[in-house]
C-alpha cells in the first residue's frame, strides 16, 4: 500500500460506492467518506468495506471537501479526491504502486485523465478526452476553491506531473436523475456566470491562463465565455464541441450526450440568468438580495446557506 488517503462526499449512492471502494483498495485502505446524512445504505456498505465513514451537513462542494481535509483521520503524505461515482482503473492503480515513491519532493501534485461514461459509452470525442484532473497532492499543499461551480483543488506550491491513466466517470442512474440532477446544477453555473462579472465573493481562485494547467485553461475558457451574448453561446459551444471537435463522432449516444451537456444545460443557464434579469434588474445588490430570498444563497459566502 502507497502513503495514501482518499476523501469521498457521498449522499445515497448506494448504488456506487462499493465499485469506487474496491477499486481504491487496489492502492490503499486509507479511504475516509463525508456523508451528508444518507438515507440509503451508503454508510453501511462503505464501512463494511473498511472505509471510516463521518456525517457532516451539506452546505457546499467546497465547505464539504474542505472539512474532508481538515478531518482526515489519516495522516498520510499524499490525499487524493475522488467522487462516489468514479473508480480507478486497475492500469492507473499499478502505476500509482510503482511511482509514488519515485516522486521528488518538489512535486505537490498529480493530474489524471478523467474517462467519461456515458449510457455505457466512452465519450472520447467533443474535447471530453483526455480531462486532466488534478486529483492527487501532498498532504497540506492543497485546499479546494471556494467555487458555486467547477471546484478545483489549489495548489500552495510545487510542481505538478502527469501520470498516464485514468479514473473513470461512469454514473449508473437513469437519464430522468441526471437531468435531474443538471437542473440543480444550473443555478450554481448562474451565480458562478454572474459571479465572474459582479464579483459578489471576491475569493480567491485558480488563476486563469490559457497556457497554463488544465484548471487555469478552464477558469480562463470560462471567463471570456461569460462575456459572451446570453443565447448566443450555447451555440457557440456545441458547435464547438460537437462540429470542430468531432462529437459527432460518437454516434447516437454520444449525440444525446453532447446535445444535453453541451446545449441544453448551457441555455438553461442562460435562460436563469435572463429570468434573473427580467425579475429583478442588473443592479447587483438586488440580485444578492434575489438569491437570498428566492433560493436561500448568500452570493457572498459560498460556505453559507440562507433559511427562506
Amino acid at each position: 500500500m502507497i502513503d495514501l488517503s482518499v476523501i469521498i462526499l457521498t449522499h445515497n449512492e448506494s448504488r456506487h460506492i462499493e465499485r469506487c471502494i474496491k477499486s481504491l483498495l487496489l492502492i490503499t485502505d486509507k479511504i475516509f467518506i463525508v456523508d451528508s446524512f444518507s438515507t440509503d445504505d451508503t454508510v453501511t456498505i462503505a464501512r463494511n468495506l473498511g472505509a471510516t465513514v463521518v456525517q457532516n451537513p451539506w452546505v457546499s462542494y467546497a465547505f464539504q471537501f474542505n472539512f474532508g481535509i481538515q478531518n482526515n483521520p489519516f495522516k498520510t503524505e499524499w490525499l487524493m479526491r475522488m467522487d462516489a461515482d468514479e473508480y480507478i482503473t486497475s492500469e492507473l492503480a499499478q502505476e500509482l504502486n510503482m511511482s509514488m515513491r519515485s516522486f521528488q519532493q518538489d512535486v505537490s501534485g498529480l493530474y489524471v485523465k478523467r474517462r467519461v461514461i456515458f449510457m455505457e459509452k466512452w465519450i472520447r470525442r467533443g474535447g471530453y478526452y483526455p480531462i486532466w484532473l488534478l486529483r492527487i497532492w501532498r498532504n497540506g499543499q492543497g485546499i479546494c476553491e471556494e467555487l458555486w461551480m467547477d471546484e478545483h483543488i489549489k495548489l500552495s506550491s510545487g510542481r505538478t506531473e502527469q501520470l498516464q491513466h485514468d479514473i473513470v466517470d461512469h454514473n449508473l442512474n437513469n437519464l430522468t436523475w441526471w437531468t435531474q440532477k443538471h437542473n440543480n446544477y444550473a443555478i450554481r453555473e448562474v451565480i458562478d456566470l454572474l459571479n465572474i462579472k459582479y464579483n459578489f465573493d471576491s475569493k480567491e481562485t485558480v488563476e486563469p491562463s490559457f497556457w497554463g494547467s488544465q484548471e487555469q485553461r478552464t477558469r480562463y475558457l470560462k471567463v471570456k465565455y461569460a462575456d459572451l451574448p446570453l443565447f448566443t453561446r450555447p451555440f457557440v459551444y456545441f458547435g464547438y464541441r460537437y462540429i470542430l471537435k468531432g462529437g459527432f463522432l460518437d454516434g447516437t449516444k454520444g449525440l444525446i450526450w453532447h446535445v444535453l451537456q453541451g446545449f441544453w444545460y448551457r441555455f438553461l443557464v442562460d435562460a436563469k440568468i435572463y429570468e434573473v434579469y427580467h425579475r429583478v434588474g442588473k443592479d447587483k445588490e438586488t440580485i444578492i438580495s434575489h438569491f437570498r430570498t428566492e433560493y436561500g444563497k448568500d452570493l457572498r459566502n459560498p460556505n453559507q446557506s440562507v433559511r427562506v
